[in-house]
């Protein structure tokens, strides 16, 4: 017995010497700075254009509401404010119930915490071996050691992505709140919060548009999850469950489309602060831009081009369509379409009406010129 406790012991030492030199510096985290979405206005307020790397509001956990906080940790790790950064029992829950989906060919569970979520998306890779398990464990103990419960929650829930809709994808919570219900975090309701915790495991199976079922199955889990952590009474999640999610997009009203425009900002951006800081520092642009004159400008010159091209008239077909079976025939024979029976035009070819309509059309311009 003493033998094979001092063995272990050896063992331990040993792994964490072997692993512990090669790992990278976990104490960088403490001055993360995560890329953030630059937002451009317009001159009343409304939107105008985002631009961004990763789509990404960073929102300090102490302004994150508890009922956020809680269905993430309910969801994706019950012990984290008690664990050093490994969750022991849950790890062995895990081997036990992995060995049985083994047997059955089922796929198998992780046991990651949240801490050594952090570690695997700034630290490591999402390499399925041994030695990134083990050194993503060292890690997490130390991460535990050096940043508090808050901070490394901060970093998770501003970092993780949680899926996009329309193309647009979102990283963090704040993001996925207005990108799902177009709603601040504050304003989520309960069956919101649920299923934004519900998506880390695999954003793509929860979406609400095309698996609408699966997605809410899924909440319906971390609700009850919440009721057995304590976290909401059995009167909440009943009627979170009866609430119908549905995607909520930005109303029309609150934005502006003037693309030319915005382009133009955006390459002032790039020409100020660089491709790193238009797209990744976060900034707030008020632009020059009048929605209401805009809309005027745009209305009127595409009235303008309509009524040029009326006083013009009509310029004849383009090219004459010739008949299946004569198709057939003309391109049976060489140069059939250079003689006017195929698809191209005849050199100079215009109908009278077009002469007719041309000489209107002139006349007209000049009554305008005089």
């Amino acid at each position: 017995m003493l033998i094979a406790t001092v063995g272990a012991i050896g063992g331990f030492v040993y792994v964490l010497r072997h692993y512990g030199d090669q790992l990278p510096d976990h104490r960088q985290l403490a001055e993360y700075r995560p890329p953030i979405v630059t937002r451009v206005h317009a001159g009343d307020g409304r939107l105008l254009a985002e631009l961004a790397a990763e789509k990404r509001v960073f929102v300090p956990v102490a302004l994150i509401p508890a009922q956020v906080k809680q269905a993430f940790v309910s969801a994706e790790d019950k012990n984290f404010y008690t664990h050093p950064g490994i969750d022991a029992v849950g790890l062995g829950r895990a081997m036990v119930q992995n060995l049985g989906y083994y047997l059955s060919g089922r796929r198998l569970i992780g046991a990651s915490t949240i801490t050594q979520q952090v570690t695997r998306s700034f630290l490591l890779t999402n390499e399925r071996s041994i030695d990134r398990k083990i050194k993503e464990m060292i890690l997490s103990i130390r991460i535990e050691q050096a940043l508090s419960k808050d901070q490394i929650l901060e970093l998770y829930l501003n970092e993780i992505y949680l899926g996009s809709v329309g193309g647009s994808g979102s990283y963090g919570v704040a993001a996925a709140a207005l990108m799902y219900f177009n709603k601040s975090l504050d304003q989520l309701t309960l069956s919101e919060a649920a299923f934004l915790a519900a998506l880390p495991k695999a954003p793509s199976n929860y979406n609400l548009s095309t698996q609408a079922d699966r997605a809410r199955g899924r909440r319906d889990y971390v609700l009850d999850r919440m009721l057995e952590d304590g976290f909401v009474t059995a009167e909440e999640v009943a009627k979170a469950k009866e609430e119908l999610l549905t995607v909520r997009r930005r109303d029309a009203d609150e934005t502006v489309k003037a693309d030319y425009f915005a382009e133009e900002v955006r390459r002032e951006l790039v020409a100020r602060y660089g491709e790193e800081g238009a797209y990744r520092g976060g900034y707030t642009v008020r632009a020059s831009l009048d929605p209401r004159l805009q809309e005027i400008a745009d209305r009127t010159f595409r009235n303008g081009l309509i009524r040029y091209d009326r006083r013009h008239g009509w310029r004849g077909p383009l090219e004459k369509a010739v008949p299946v079976n004569e198709w057939q025939k003309n391109a049976s024979r060489p140069h059939a379409a250079g003689r006017g029976g195929g698809l191209e035009p005849r050199a100079g070819a215009k109908s009278h009406g077009y002469r007719r309509r041309n000489r209107r059309a002139r006349k007209s311009d000049r009554d305008q010129a005089g």
